[in-house]
């Protein structure tokens, strides 16, 4: 039971991939409708910093020039539209209203345009092949703010998707943590240790020195240190070849001690889709799950009042 959270996560989004056609050319997309049942899990508040700004459906592009977002926060950046006008203190106020409904909503997480001045955080220009200057406006106070960042585009990949959603449950129920021993601060890490290994091994080896070599007593610092540490390495990117090596890892160990001989999960050689490859980590957390076994690749599940009772074997009428 401790390694499941009941309530909804909540979470921002840009308005563009939240079914409304915000984008400066009248154009949008409902990436959250990708996800079906799902969706459904999550509390979602949608905003969009260059509508709020009055820049107006359609309207001309803006670009950031000089610098990134944290440059224009510094005041050494501007953001401009298309004609050269400059539009930075409008959008600077736009994306703090922006921050402060997500805060006033208790979002931990957002779901951002990838490529956008504003919203976007490892890119900020409309082709691939340019980086712009990474990270956006209301990017930039995110990554500070220490928000779990999800790119939209990845919403339409079933793994990709699957893997942030795990490490985002990770990421909320480390921060809400009350740690209030030394060994409560060591069953924290070992709780989400493997998947911060596959995440950053060296960073992962790292935490685990640092916490043998504590000195005696316990001090709160600590907690807070390890769990700001933890959440900066379940934020980052990861890539597919990882997820996939996580997959046969795990496979491996759970068919030897406790997952007996059930085949839904094909041998790494065998052809696949990402789609098929998808469904095998999510049969593997689930029949973890129905067993009520602990599963080191998604530690941390979502799972509502109803289907915790189910796994309890109790009536609705149970107290």
């Amino acid at each position: 039971m401790k390694f499941i959270l009941q309530d909804k996560v909540v979470l921002g989004v840009s308005g563009c991939n939240f079914g409304a056609p915000y984008r400066y050319n009248r154009k949008g997309w409902d990436r959250i409708q990708l996800l079906n049942r799902e969706q459904g899990d999550f509390i979602w508040h949608p905003v969009c910093p260059e509508v709020a700004a009055g820049l107006g459906v359609p309207r001309d592009p803006i670009r950031l020039s000089g610098g990134n977002g944290h440059d224009v926060w510094a005041g050494k950046a501007r953001v401009l539209n298309r004609r050269g006008q400059d539009v930075t203190d409008a959008v600077k106020q736009a994306c703090l209203q922006s921050l402060e409904i997500l805060r006033s909503a208790g979002a931990v997480g957002y779901v951002f345009m990838e490529g956008s001045p504003t919203c976007g955080v490892y890119r900020t220009s409309l082709k691939n092949q340019r980086l712009g200057h990474p990270p956006g406006v209301l990017g930039a106070l995110l990554l500070e703010e220490g928000f779990f960042l999800i790119p939209a585009i990845d919403l339409e990949s079933p793994l990709r998707w699957w893997d942030w959603r795990r490490r985002l449950h990770a990421f909320v129920w480390v921060g809400r943590q009350e740690v209030t021993s030394k060994q409560e601060l060591y069953n924290l890490w070992y709780t989400v240790k493997f998947l911060c290994q596959e995440l950053d091994e060296p960073a992962a080896r790292q935490i685990g020195k640092d916490l043998a070599a504590l000195p005696k007593g316990f001090f709160p610092g600590h907690s807070e240190e390890l769990k700001m540490q933890i959440q900066a390495i379940l934020r980052q990117p990861s890539k597919v070849s990882r997820i996939k090596q996580r997959l046969w890892k795990s496979y491996v160990y759970y068919r030897r001690h406790t997952l007996g001989d059930d085949a839904f999960v094909l041998p790494p050689e065998t052809p696949r889709n990402m789609t098929q490859i998808t469904h095998e980590l999510m049969n593997m957390e689930r029949k973890a799950f129905e067993e009520g076994q602990f599963f080191s690749s998604a530690p941390i599940l979502y799972r509502d009042e109803q289907r915790v009772r189910k796994m309890m074997n109790e009536s609705p009428d149970a107290p």
